[in-house]
């Protein structure tokens, strides 16, 4: 509310004022066209716009006019922008070559309130050019509201294939009369006009947001330009202003005399929190349901040092989620490893000592079979029969107990059990010669009683 009022007492302030000159250079205005206003249906893809803008009037002598701008959007559809000129000589348009005049400098404010959308339609209104500028008779700067500008603008976006086509059409006061058709000493009021425009967007360059083409109605001529991308963020902008009256280049000069202009913008943009729909041209042209929602924050897409950066932390993270699972691994196959040689060293352990509990009771056994061959020899059969029984309880493998064991069993006069006792000692060494040698002379009667095995 506090932003209509103003607006307002600004427009009544400047409507008390009958005189119609302006010093609008091309490109330093808010938005994208050269010198009318615009308006979108979505918020800006941009935080900020900066950039220049110079109109060469005359070549020889040398005239001409240049300015600098800044504009952003401030809040909820309201667009502020800041511009500074050094405005041309106009004073002694015969002997620019000698002239001393100094062209004041001027610093300008425009104000600029979205106050209605509709699908591909919106509405603005604003007031452009409240200007504050120095002059040699006052001191420090001082308004002057003869600049001052109130309008409205309707904006169409449509978009056509890879094009994208937006018209305006509005009604504004001050520069935007017909300043030049009125005569000076008319006094009816503060001059009033109708302005109109388009901007192309197509798809040449597409990569850096397109070319665009410019071409629009100022209220005073017909002003066209180009729009070249240099890259995604800066643009260099060239055109003639008043292209209708360049045939009297040199009868006519000013007001509305025809010049040519080139300017240079760099735009901040937003970052993009999402995107609906397929967009080839840049954000101002799109309608309400193909604009991107942006938030405040820089773009890191458009910075490719960020987007490195970042693609190189991610990487960077990936890897060192990779070596904290390789890591993992490497301790389960430790464990693992552990266990398997602890499980190793128990069998060894227990293999070391089944092996000397064997070497044990075979020395033992050994011990019992020498004292068998001492009763054999002594004729007690009985006790050495003792005596072999205790060293098989010890090691029953042994073919020798076996063997021995026979040979008592034979002397005891039970041939059977001797005749399987040295079948056991033969089954369990086959190259026991000594016994095959007994049960083969056994098999033919050829063995004596005293035949026995004495090992």
């Amino acid at each position: 509310m506090i932003r209509v009022l103003f607006l307002f007492s600004i427009l009544l302030f400047s409507l008390l004022d009958i005189s119609f000159a302006a010093t609008r250079v091309a490109y330093t205005r808010p938005g994208v066209m050269m010198k009318i206003p615009f308006s979108t249906v979505g918020r800006s893809p941009y935080l900020f716009r900066t950039g220049f803008g110079t109109e060469f009037h005359n070549l020889s002598p040398f005239n001409s006019t240049a300015g600098i701008f800044f504009d952003m959007e401030v809040g909820k559809n309201f667009s502020v922008g800041f511009s500074s000129v050094q405005t041309a000589d106009t004073t002694n348009l015969a002997n620019l070559d000698v002239s001393t005049y100094t062209p004041p400098v001027e610093f300008g404010f425009h104000l600029q309130q979205r106050v209605y959308t509709y699908n591909d339609i919106s509405v603005s209104i604003g007031l452009q050019d409240i200007v504050f500028k120095n002059s040699e008779s006052e001191s420090g700067l001082s308004l002057s509201p003869k600049q001052l500008s109130f309008f409205a603008v309707v904006s169409s976006a449509k978009s056509l294939g890879s094009y994208n086509l937006q018209t305006f059409l509005g009604f504004g006061t001050g520069g935007f009369g017909a300043q030049d058709s009125l005569p000076a000493t008319d006094s009816t009021g503060t001059p009033a006009g109708v302005f109109a425009g388009f901007h192309l967007n197509t798809p040449f360059f597409n990569k850096w947001g397109g070319l665009d083409f410019v071409g629009e109605f100022d209220g005073i001529g017909i002003n066209v330009g180009l729009r070249i991308p240099l890259t995604s963020d800066y643009r260099l902008n060239i055109g003639f202003t008043h292209i209708d009256k360049l045939p009297s280049w040199k009868l006519r000069y000013w007001p509305g005399h025809p010049a040519l202009t080139i300017g240079f913008d760099m735009a901040v943009p937003r970052r993009a929190r999402r995107v609906i729909g397929e967009t080839s041209g840049p954000a101002p042209l799109l309608s309400g349901s193909d604009m991107p929602v942006f938030d405040d924050e820089f773009s890191d897409q458009f910075d490719s040092t960020l987007a490195m950066a970042s693609y190189v932390v991610s990487s960077l993270r990936d890897s060192v989620v990779m070596v904290n699972n390789e890591m993992r691994n490497l301790m389960v196959r430790l464990s693992a490893m552990e266990q398997r040689s602890n499980f190793l060293e128990d069998s060894l352990a227990s293999l070391k000592l089944s092996s000397n509990v064997g070497e044990k009771n075979m020395n033992e056994a050994m011990r019992h079979l020498s004292r068998s061959l001492r009763y054999f020899y002594g004729g007690d059969y009985r006790a050495s029969l003792q005596e072999v029984e205790t060293a098989l309880d010890l090691n029953p493998n042994l073919a020798l107990a076996y063997a021995r064991r026979g040979s008592i069993y034979y002397k005891l006069g039970d041939v059977q059990r001797a005749t399987i006792n040295w079948n056991l000692a033969l089954r369990m060494d086959p190259e026991y010669d000594d016994v095959r040698n007994i049960l083969k002379a056994l098999h033919e009667n050829r063995l004596k009683t005293t035949s026995f095995v004495r090992e």
